[in-house]
């Protein structure tokens, strides 16, 4: 406890960022201290899992004694350790679970697992004290494209998801062919402001009538053909244009499964979560889309949007409230149904 206030201690490493947060009664961040890999998978075009995992373990006792400082407590005034422990890199998730357990142990410290899809719902909470469940969730990210209807902070119903590409991998493939980069969402939505949405017109994949699911593999190869055309015809591939279409074609399809599910499930407040859920014209026509509804949007601010330790605190808080402990065999998953 610090100032009667319950302490929860997050640990986020299921990709590529070591985020070590402290919360207060799981809505007020004390701090929330965010290790990038970016700049070392950059020239890789990708994270590389291996790679990835030898950072955390190098770097999660440094982020740990800064996100302890950061909020001016010692690890003895936690009360509760929160740890995603699926879905993600197997080795990296490993690296944070055997963290989290051997912080438990040797401080007597609760210890709670966390789904990844959780803590990114859960980011709401820190920036909306007001937002309880239920509400409609749009889950987007590199690894998970999902609507889901959130019923209770610890459960919630798939609506819909991709059959095949997630966004976010939707987004670094196309970058990686049109010379972007890593990593390709952040770059394609820079790219897209300077181009013609209407440029190139790609097929929306709706899938069947009244589905929720997504399908982006055939957007994706859609891009592939249009570059290898104009390339093989001699012409010289606008890229801002380019991303500009690639992107209005998914996010149309997003924002619209979106909309039909909420008009299904009759909500009328929607929240954003995951690292996609940053991108500026997803957030602009997410606000058109709802605001035309009458649906009450939560936009997390992006850095809550990417992985951090502070919405795993968050999920793990209320997770914890109502479920209690887990104990030392709590396991790591690299895939882990929400």
């Amino acid at each position: 406890m610090k100032d009667g206030k319950f302490i929860t201690l997050g640990i986020e490493t299921s990709c590529d960022e070591t985020s070590i947060a402290v919360t207060a009664e799981g809505r007020e961040i004390l701090s929330d201290i965010i290790s990038s890999q970016i700049a070392v998978h950059t020239k890789f075009g990708g994270v590389v899992p291996e790679i990835a995992s030898r950072h955390h373990l190098q770097n999660i006792n440094g982020v740990l004694d800064q996100a302890l400082s950061e909020a001016g407590i010692s690890l003895a005034e936690v009360d509760l350790i929160g740890v995603t422990n699926g879905p993600g890199l197997i080795g990296a998730v490993v690296i944070g679970v055997a963290t989290a357990k051997a912080l438990s142990l040797a401080a007597g410290i609760p210890l709670v697992g966390v789904n990844h899809m959780h803590g990114h719902v859960s980011a709401s909470y820190l920036q909306y004290p007001e937002l309880e469940p239920p509400f409609l969730a749009l889950i987007v990210s590199g690894g998970h494209t999902n609507i889901v209807e959130v019923t209770d902070y610890n459960r919630c119903r798939v609506l819909g998801g991709t059959r095949d590409d997630a966004v976010g991998e939707a987004y670094d493939k196309v970058a990686r062919v049109v010379g972007l980069g890593y990593p390709g969402g952040p770059k394609v939505d820079r790219a897209a402001k300077d181009g013609d949405p209407e440029a190139v017109r790609f097929k929306r994949v709706y899938l069947e009538n009244g589905s929720l699911d997504f399908s982006f593999s055939g957007l994706k190869t859609q891009v592939l053909n249009y570059i290898n055309r104009e390339r093989m015809a001699g012409r010289e591939v606008n890229v801002a244009d380019l991303s500009a279409s690639f992107q209005q074609a998914m996010l149309d399809v997003l924002v619209d499964k979106t909309m039909l599910a909420a008009e299904q499930t009759r909500a009328d407040r929607l929240v954003t979560a995951g690292g996609v859920a940053a991108n500026s014209r997803l957030r602009q026509m997410l606000a058109e889309a709802c605001g035309a509804r009458g649906i009450r949007l939560y936009m997390p601010e992006p850095v809550l949007c990417t992985d951090n330790g502070a919405m795993i605190a968050a999920a793990a808080y209320y997770k914890y409230r109502m479920q209690g402990p887990d104990d030392l065999s709590l396991d790591a998953y690299a895939n882990l149904p929400l």
